[in-house]
Protein backbone atom coordinates (compact mmCIF):
# COMPACT_ATOMS: atom_id res chain seq x y z
CA UNK A 1 0.00 0.00 0.00
CA UNK A 2 1.11 3.32 -0.75
CA UNK A 3 1.60 6.16 2.20
CA UNK A 4 -1.01 8.05 0.98
CA UNK A 5 -3.39 5.34 1.63
CA UNK A 6 -5.15 6.86 4.89
CA UNK A 7 -8.46 6.23 3.74
CA UNK A 8 -8.38 3.25 5.77
CA UNK A 9 -6.65 3.88 8.73
CA UNK A 10 -6.06 1.67 11.96
CA UNK A 11 -9.50 1.98 14.44
CA UNK A 12 -8.76 1.51 18.42
CA UNK A 13 -12.44 2.15 20.41
CA UNK A 14 -14.46 3.20 17.48
CA UNK A 15 -11.85 5.65 16.80
CA UNK A 16 -9.13 6.66 13.56
CA UNK A 17 -5.83 5.85 15.31
CA UNK A 18 -2.90 8.08 14.77
CA UNK A 19 1.17 8.85 15.95
CA UNK A 20 -0.20 11.04 18.02
CA UNK A 21 -2.12 8.53 20.33
CA UNK A 22 0.93 6.13 20.73
CA UNK A 23 2.13 7.73 23.55
CA UNK A 24 4.36 5.40 25.73
CA UNK A 25 3.32 1.89 23.48
CA UNK A 26 6.01 0.19 21.48
CA UNK A 27 3.36 -1.60 19.42
CA UNK A 28 -0.02 -3.07 18.63
CA UNK A 29 -1.94 -6.09 18.51
CA UNK A 30 -4.23 -6.40 15.56
CA UNK A 31 -7.25 -7.52 13.53
CA UNK A 32 -7.80 -7.22 9.62
CA UNK A 33 -10.75 -8.50 8.61
CA UNK A 34 -12.15 -9.44 4.70
CA UNK A 35 -15.29 -8.38 3.34
CA UNK A 36 -16.37 -11.98 3.47
CA UNK A 37 -15.82 -12.17 7.21
CA UNK A 38 -12.46 -13.81 6.95
CA UNK A 39 -9.99 -12.46 9.55
CA UNK A 40 -6.28 -12.36 10.63
CA UNK A 41 -5.02 -11.79 14.19
CA UNK A 42 -1.03 -9.93 14.45
CA UNK A 43 0.99 -8.00 15.64
CA UNK A 44 3.09 -4.75 14.58
CA UNK A 45 5.74 -2.48 16.39
CA UNK A 46 5.56 1.63 16.35
CA UNK A 47 9.35 2.21 15.36
CA UNK A 48 11.86 -0.37 13.44
CA UNK A 49 15.89 -0.42 14.10
CA UNK A 50 18.22 -1.13 11.85
CA UNK A 51 21.68 -1.58 12.61
CA UNK A 52 24.10 0.35 10.53
CA UNK A 53 28.08 -0.50 9.98
CA UNK A 54 30.29 1.73 12.16
CA UNK A 55 31.62 4.92 11.26
CA UNK A 56 35.27 5.19 10.06
CA UNK A 57 38.05 4.20 12.75
CA UNK A 58 34.71 3.19 14.94
CA UNK A 59 34.46 -0.84 15.96
CA UNK A 60 30.76 -0.45 17.36
CA UNK A 61 27.86 -1.08 14.92
CA UNK A 62 25.41 2.02 15.21
CA UNK A 63 21.57 1.36 15.60
CA UNK A 64 19.02 3.59 13.32
CA UNK A 65 15.41 4.21 15.06
CA UNK A 66 12.39 5.45 12.87
CA UNK A 67 8.86 4.66 12.59
CA UNK A 68 7.67 1.70 11.22
CA UNK A 69 5.78 1.47 8.16
CA UNK A 70 2.78 0.90 10.87
CA UNK A 71 0.24 3.40 9.16
CA UNK A 72 -0.06 1.31 5.92
CA UNK A 73 0.99 -2.33 7.03
CA UNK A 74 -1.25 -5.24 6.23
CA UNK A 75 0.47 -8.04 8.03
CA UNK A 76 2.79 -10.58 6.50
CA UNK A 77 0.26 -13.46 5.74
CA UNK A 78 0.69 -14.16 1.46
CA UNK A 79 -3.04 -14.42 1.32
CA UNK A 80 -3.51 -11.14 2.90
CA UNK A 81 -0.85 -9.59 0.52
CA UNK A 82 -2.64 -11.29 -2.59
CA UNK A 83 -5.82 -9.73 -1.28
CA UNK A 84 -4.87 -6.09 -0.74
CA UNK A 85 -2.50 -5.74 -4.19
CA UNK A 86 -5.98 -7.40 -6.00
CA UNK A 87 -7.71 -4.02 -4.33
CA UNK A 88 -9.41 -5.67 -1.26
CA UNK A 89 -9.98 -3.66 1.99
CA UNK A 90 -9.81 -4.76 4.92
CA UNK A 91 -10.90 -3.61 7.91
CA UNK A 92 -8.15 -2.66 10.47
CA UNK A 93 -8.68 -2.85 13.73
CA UNK A 94 -5.98 -2.35 17.25
CA UNK A 95 -6.97 -4.80 19.80
CA UNK A 96 -4.38 -4.18 21.90
CA UNK A 97 -1.93 -1.12 22.75
CA UNK A 98 1.73 -2.81 24.30
CA UNK A 99 4.11 -0.98 26.18
CA UNK A 100 6.72 -3.81 25.65
CA UNK A 101 7.47 -6.64 22.89
CA UNK A 102 7.20 -8.97 25.62
CA UNK A 103 3.72 -7.93 26.47
CA UNK A 104 3.37 -7.50 22.40
CA UNK A 105 4.00 -11.61 22.02
CA UNK A 106 2.22 -12.34 24.76
CA UNK A 107 -1.33 -11.15 23.41
CA UNK A 108 -0.69 -11.85 20.08
CA UNK A 109 -0.43 -15.39 21.28
CA UNK A 110 -3.31 -14.96 23.55
CA UNK A 111 -5.33 -13.58 21.01
CA UNK A 112 -4.64 -16.43 18.35
CA UNK A 113 -5.23 -19.21 20.83
CA UNK A 114 -8.32 -17.84 22.25
CA UNK A 115 -9.66 -17.11 18.76
CA UNK A 116 -8.42 -20.74 17.72
CA UNK A 117 -7.15 -19.30 14.41
CA UNK A 118 -5.78 -22.70 13.15
CA UNK A 119 -8.88 -24.63 14.18
CA UNK A 120 -10.97 -22.37 11.93
CA UNK A 121 -11.64 -21.57 8.37
CA UNK A 122 -12.67 -18.18 8.73
CA UNK A 123 -9.07 -17.23 9.69
CA UNK A 124 -5.46 -16.63 7.62
CA UNK A 125 -3.38 -17.47 10.25
CA UNK A 126 -1.12 -20.26 9.60
CA UNK A 127 1.37 -20.65 11.91
CA UNK A 128 1.38 -19.68 16.04
CA UNK A 129 5.34 -18.44 16.87
CA UNK A 130 5.98 -17.50 19.99
CA UNK A 131 8.89 -17.72 22.59
CA UNK A 132 8.06 -15.78 26.15
CA UNK A 133 9.39 -15.60 29.38
CA UNK A 134 7.59 -14.24 32.77
CA UNK A 135 9.68 -11.27 33.23
CA UNK A 136 8.17 -10.18 29.73
CA UNK A 137 4.61 -9.72 30.97
CA UNK A 138 5.38 -8.77 34.55
CA UNK A 139 3.17 -5.22 33.57
CA UNK A 140 0.57 -7.56 32.61
CA UNK A 141 0.29 -8.97 35.93
CA UNK A 142 0.51 -5.57 38.07
CA UNK A 143 -2.07 -4.31 35.53
CA UNK A 144 -4.38 -7.32 36.59
CA UNK A 145 -3.67 -6.28 40.49
CA UNK A 146 -4.90 -2.81 40.09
Amino acid sequence: MKETDYDNPWIYNDEPFTSDDIGEHVGFVYLLTAPDGKKYVGKKLFVSKRKLPPLKGKTRRRTKISESDWKTYYGSSEQVQELIESGTLFKREILHLCRSKGELSYLEAKEQFDREVLLRDDYFNGIIQVKIHASHVRNLKEDDED
